[in-house]
């Protein structure tokens, strides 16, 4: 299968004018006895580790919350954020690559983790990537016009 898919990166200023475009607010996120709002457009993957959440931010540094993937990603943003396998939800803003194979596709982020993608997820998972492109492809028009 030929993919025309992730021409290249977002950059850091793309991301955060894309952000507000998809309306990305901040996620609210649970700690020992507070709460703690953290910009939804930062996180690069959300990798889930039992009862956890692991978080992996744009700048390198990591998080780990007490909730599940599941529930995150009821939280998390549709267009914008897509779970390509049971253990990781990936930022689409932050797709740097996408590599088929016979045995297991895989994309590959701009932070250099690389991801499988279930075969029972990746069909749907193309449609996701394409509708965010053409997402993006009017938004870019628009801002041109």
């Amino acid at each position: 299968m030929k993919l025309p898919l992730v021409t290249r990166p977002l950059s850091r200023v793309n991301v955060e004018q894309l952000a507000d475009q998809f309306s990305m607010s901040d996620l609210t996120l649970p700690f020992w006895g507070y709460r703690k709002k953290m910009p939804m457009h930062r996180i690069v993957r959300l990798e889930g580790e039992g009862n956890y959440t692991l978080f992996h931010f744009a700048d390198g540094s990591q998080l780990i919350v007490s909730l599940t993937l599941k529930k995150m990603e009821s939280r998390l943003s549709p267009k914008v954020f897509v779970r390509p396998h049971k253990k990781n939800i990936i930022n689409l803003l932050y797709l740097e690559g996408i590599h088929p194979d016979r045995q297991q596709m895989s994309v590959s982020l701009v932070n250099g983790d690389r991801i499988d993608v279930s075969r029972r997820k990746a069909s749907l998972f193309i449609k996701q990537v394409q509708g965010f492109q053409q997402e993006l492809l009017t938004i870019n028009s628009l801002a041109v016009a």
